[in-house]
């Protein structure tokens, strides 16, 4: 059978530690002399950010920092930043921090070029226009989406939305493994976690741009995740554990940046949406039991990543490896530390039929899902995970 697919990948990846502290020169030459930096108050107050805008100063580049980023970015914030980028007449975008800061960015660096509003640039493929030079530099090993054309918003409080465009793949996005050493446990556990889901996803997806490349990727991911994510949030300051676990998810993003995640996403969104639980930690959630109901459809790929991913499972017989796999990702979780039930983050019985409805509207990821997911088996599936 021939090959058919399209791998869409940024320009250019930095990996080195300490990389983000002499980046002025690097960004001067592709980004200009007056850059934004979009990030949060958290980054700044921890003095993560200062080495990045020494070096920006050093260059000759005058930067304007907007820090009010917050978790699961409403729109106003995307269009308070985006007044910063117009007023200022900014030549390039830097986004600096967690996936909410990336996602901001990319696309304030979309609409302040091509004038296009956010209601004409959600969905896929809708943006139309050209871009401000983009630079990402992602603060936490997890959502890659320093490497992904995909930008996720908070609409009227509880509706998640995407834009999803080839431009928002960055010029250069850096991977500076110093900058993670301080994140804390339980951040750490659910970014990664997170990064497991996306190669999990990526290798399964029922998209027809599931692709060999994407595979590739996935398989590695999975390799540098199961191996480190343990080490990571046990001890913090390992800088190795830290430089793989960064690199895990950054292939697991360039994985389902091209073979596009599915029913775990579309399940995570309402408890993120709904209950302000953090993106990771509602994939971690809901992961198992997506897992056990798409497992039918997909047990022989869940069987090849199990020994990715925990390769003390090559031992278990094939036939019950996918089995073993879920349980060992459900067991992860609560040896990290993670919450393992949605009624421990505030989610009430009566809530899960409106989150299973509201789940559906993520059109964009069930028909990504190996097995269909109606709303009456999301509901199931929320039960399951209560």
């Amino acid at each position: 059978m021939s090959l058919s697919f399209t791998f869409n990948a940024p320009k250019s990846i930095l990996c080195r530690p300490g990389a983000a502290a002499d980046l002025g020169p690097t960004a001067l030459a592709l980004a200009g002399d007056r850059i934004l930096v979009v990030t949060d108050t958290g980054l700044v107050q921890a003095g993560l950010l200062a080495p990045l805008l020494a070096s920006l100063t050093t260059a000759g580049i005058s930067a304007e920092v907007f820090d009010s980023v917050i978790a699961d970015p409403p729109t106003d914030i995307v269009m308070a930043a985006l007044d910063v980028a117009t007023r200022t007449g900014c030549t390039g975008v830097i986004g600096f921090g967690g996936g909410s800061s990336l996602d901001v960015a990319k696309v304030v660096a979309l609409l302040a070029r091509s004038g296009e509003t956010l209601d004409e640039v959600y969905g896929v493929g809708m943006a139309k226009g050209a871009r401000l030079p983009l630079i990402l530099i992602p603060t936490t090993a997890g959502t890659g989406s320093e490497v992904t054309p995909i930008s996720i918003l908070t609409v009227d409080e509880t509706e998640k939305r995407g834009v999803v465009a080839p431009q928002l793949l960055p010029d250069l996005a850096v991977l500076d493994a110093d900058l993670t050493l301080g994140l804390p446990a339980h951040v750490t556990a659910a970014t990664g976690i997170d990064a497991m889901v996306h190669a999990i996803e990526a290798f399964t997806s029922a998209s027809a741009n599931n692709n060999p490349v994407s595979r590739t990727l996935a398989r590695e991911a999975l390799r540098l995740l199961g191996a480190n994510i343990t080490r990571a949030v046990t001890s913090g300051q390992d800088r190795a554990a830290r430089s793989d676990m960064l690199l895990g998810a950054m292939l697991a993003g360039q994985a389902f940046a091209n073979s596009p995640v599915a029913g775990v996403h579309a399940l995570a969104y309402p408890v993120g949406g709904m209950f302000h639980v953090p993106h990771g930690l509602s994939n971690a959630l809901v992961l198992p039991h997506v897992m056990r109901f798409s497992a039918p459809a997909c047990a022989e790929g869940y069987a090849l990543l199990a020994t990715d991913a925990f390769p003390d499972l090559a031992g278990t017989p094939s036939q019950i490896r996918a089995a073993a796999f879920i349980d060992r990702l459900a067991a992860l979780s609560a040896e990290l530390g993670l919450q393992t039930g949605l009624r421990e983050v505030g989610v009430g019985e009566d809530d899960l039929p409106r989150m299973a409805a509201e789940a559906m509207k993520q059109t964009r990821l069930l028909v990504n899902n190996p097995r269909e997911i109606d709303e009456a088996a999301a509901l199931d599936i929320y039960r399951a995970a209560y």
